[in-house]
C-alpha cells in the first residue's frame, strides 16, 4: 500500500429488531443507554433503526475490522433492550415506520407523507477522502457510469411489507421516490456542483442541503466523496469489498482528472440502477463500456479492471479477489434471503432472524 492512501470511512444502517424478527422502535433507547465502547451510533429517520459510523481508516484490514466493530458496538447496545441488529436494507415482515420525534425528522413526516412514513429502508454509505472540492467534483463526474454494479453487488431487500418484490434491492426502489436521489449529470466545476446544490434548497421542496440524496455526493461534513448508492450489505465482507471498490473508483478517477469526463445522460444511468436493483447479480446488468445488456460476471468483472492500478498500488487487489470469490460462490444477499425463506416455508421471520445471525458472522 502507499503511503498517500485515501482514507475511507463506512457508515451502515442496521434494522432494530425483536427476537421474532420484526422492527421494533427502541432507538431512542438504545442510544440513551450507549456506552463510549459500543462506538458512534446516531439515530436515522425511523425508530427501528441505527446507523454505525466506522472511524477513518487507510488498510482495508482496518476498515474491515472496524465495520465488524461497529456492528458489534450496535448490538451490545441493542442488548440492553432485547433488541437485534440486522443488516437488512428493508424489513422482511411489515412494518409500521415510528418517526423519530426530533423536529427535523417530524417536519420531513408532516412534509412528505407517505414517502417519509415508509422509509425504513437501510443503506451502506462510503467516504472516501478527497484532496479539495476541484478534486471532489473530478471524482463525481468520472464514478457515476460505475455506481450502478455497486448496487448490484449489496443488493439485500428483495422483500417489502411481507411480500417478495421481484427486486434484489427493492430499497433502491423505494428510495427513489425522494426528488433528490440518484444519479447526476456532469458538473464541472465546485462552483457549479454548489450552485446545483444551492438550487436545490431554494426551490423549497426540501427542507435543507442535508436532503440532496445524490447517489454519490461531496459530504457537508467531511473531506470526502460520499458514495451513497449501496443497501446496507448483509455480511460484513460484503461491506468491506464495497469500501475497497468505491476507494478504487475514487482513485481511479481523481487520477483521470486532467481527462474529459464522460458524459453520459442520466437517465440512461438511472436506467442501469433501476437494471442493478432488479437482477443484482442473478442477470444482466448495463455494461457500462457499451450501454448493453451483458451477464453480471462480465460487468464486474469490467468495473474490477477499471480499479485494477489503483487495487494494486493500494495493496487491495488481492482481498477484493478473495471477497468477489466468496460473494459469488455464496450468492448475492437477496439471493441468501429468498434461499432462507424457502428453507422456512415462507416464513419471513425466519429471514430476518438468520440476517441478524448473519449481520454478525
Amino acid at each position: 500500500m502507499t503511503d498517500s492512501a485515501r482514507s475511507v470511512g463506512v457508515e451502515e444502517e442496521l434494522m432494530l429488531v425483536g427476537h421474532d424478527g420484526t422492527p421494533v422502535p427502541r432507538a431512542r433507547d438504545v442510544l440513551g443507554s450507549a456506552e463510549p465502547a459500543d462506538g458512534p451510533l446516531e439515530h436515522e429517520l425511523m425508530e427501528e433503526q441505527l446507523e454505525t459510523a466506522t472511524p477513518p481508516r487507510s488498510t482495508l484490514k482496518e476498515i474491515a475490522t472496524a465495520i465488524r466493530e461497529g456492528r458489534a458496538g450496535a448490538q451490545a447496545a441493542a442488548d440492553r433492550h432485547g433488541a437485534r441488529v440486522a443488516a437488512l436494507a428493508t424489513s422482511p415482515l411489515a412494518f409500521d415506520g415510528t418517526t423519530v420525534d426530533k423536529l427535523r425528522y417530524l417536519a420531513a413526516r408532516a412534509e412528505f407523507g407517505l414517502t417519509a412514513r415508509e422509509q425504513l429502508t437501510s443503506g451502506c454509505h462510503v467516504h472516501v477522502a478527497v484532496a479539495d472540492d476541484t478534486e471532489g467534483v473530478a471524482v463525481l463526474d468520472r464514478i457515476g457510469p460505475w455506481l450502478a454494479p455497486l448496487l448490484a453487488l449489496s443488493a439485500n431487500s428483495p422483500y417489502w411489507m411481507g411480500v417478495d418484490s421481484g427486486y434484489a434491492s427493492f430499497r433502491s426502489q423505494v428510495w427513489s421516490r425522494w426528488h433528490t436521489a440518484g444519479p447526476t449529470r456532469r458538473f464541472g466545476t465546485p462552483e457549479a456542483y454548489h450552485a446545483a446544490v444551492e438550487g436545490l434548497v431554494a426551490t423549497g421542496t426540501i427542507l435543507d442541503e442535508g436532503m440532496v440524496y445524490f447517489d454519490a455526493r461531496l459530504s457537508a461534513r467531511y473531506p470526502t466523496v460520499e458514495i451513497r448508492v449501496a443497501d446496507v450489505c448483509l455480511s460484513a465482507d460484503t461491506a468491506t469489498l464495497l469500501a475497497a471498490l468505491a476507494r478504487g473508483l475514487v482513485e481511479t478517477a481523481a487520477r483521470a482528472a486532467d481527462s474529459p469526463a464522460p458524459d453520459v445522460p442520466v437517465e440512461v444511468l438511472r436506467t442501469a440502477l433501476w437494471r442493478a436493483g432488479r437482477s443484482g447479480l442473478g442477470g444482466d446488468l448495463v455494461d457500462p463500456r457499451t450501454w448493453r445488456p451483458a451477464p453480471a460476471h462480465d460487468v464486474v468483472g469490467a468495473l474490477v479492471d477499471h480499479v485494477r492500478e489503483a487495487l494494486v498500488d493500494l495493496g487491495d487487489l488481492d482481498a477484493v479477489t478473495e471477497l468477489l470469490g466468496g460473494l459469488w460462490s455464496g450468492g448475492d444477499a437477496a439471493t441468501r434471503q429468498r434461499s432462507w425463506a424457502a428453507a422456512a416455508g415462507g416464513d419471513l421471520a425466519a429471514v430476518a432472524r438468520r440476517a441478524a445471525d448473519a449481520t454478525l458472522e
